[in-house]
């Protein structure tokens, strides 16, 4: 393409390609970079006004789109079976993406990295999770794991299994964790009792509990900065 063919002549559907070929990625908006992705739009409507108004449907929120299914989005017009499926991928990737860099805070040195590192995990669920980080004496997470599945209310929090697995790791200390889908932080009774059930427990084998950081899909509740402990 002759670089001197002005911009505004381009077709709708080639500008969110060619700005990134000439400007670089992050020159390009939210909606030019699904626009990409789902290649065209329809007779009435470009590839980028298309992804604006799915992006509109969301409040522009990233992670809201992410947890559109593929018979949601297939519900915009101009949106079959294989654009759905391009964006679905995509938002998998981004998700991935984030979850493999959070590996990379490996040490622990507030509440924030254990949001981090679980966020990407059990952040956007719609159902309660509750994991297990466990650490070394360097406070590095040297293994997690997942103890349970569908509440803490709803399913039983295995004492010995986890002091068994820090032993099995040798770890030193452990860290709580568990996500509210309802967005809500605040702990719950349910809560308070088994982190102080576990806290006993930890304090007779010498294996600390430092923190029981509760995460939902925008912030965290941090026992240890509330000073419950």
């Amino acid at each position: 393409m002759d670089q001197n063919f002005s911009i505004k002549h381009w077709a709708e559907d080639d500008k969110p390609r060619e700005k990134l070929m000439l400007k670089g990625k992050t020159a390009l908006s939210d909606a030019e970079l699904i626009a990409i992705l789902i290649g065209s739009g329809s007779r009435n409507e470009s590839a980028v006004g298309l992804s604006k108004r799915i992006l509109s449907s969301v409040d522009n929120n990233l992670n809201a789109l992410g947890k559109l299914s593929l018979k949601q989005l297939m519900e915009f017009k101009g949106i079959g079976e294989a654009k759905a499926i391009s964006i679905t991928a995509a938002m998998e990737l981004g998700r991935r993406r984030r979850a493999e860099e959070s590996v990379e805070l490996q040490k622990i040195t507030s509440s924030k990295a254990v949001f981090e590192i679980m966020q990407p995990l059990i952040g956007e669920l719609p159902h309660e999770e509750f994991w297990v980080l466990y650490l070394n004496n360097s406070n590095k997470v040297i293994y997690k794991s997942q103890l349970s599945k569908g509440g803490i209310t709803g399913t039983v929090v295995d004492v010995r299994l986890i002091f068994k697995t820090a032993l099995e790791h040798n770890a030193t200390s452990v860290i709580l964790s568990h996500n509210h889908p309802s967005g809500k932080l605040l702990a719950s009774d349910a809560d308070r009792e088994i982190t102080k059930k576990l806290k006993l427990a930890g304090d007779q084998l010498d294996i600390k509990i430092l923190d029981h950081v509760i995460i939902t899909e925008t912030g965290y509740f941090s026992f240890q900065d509330e000073g419950i402990f």
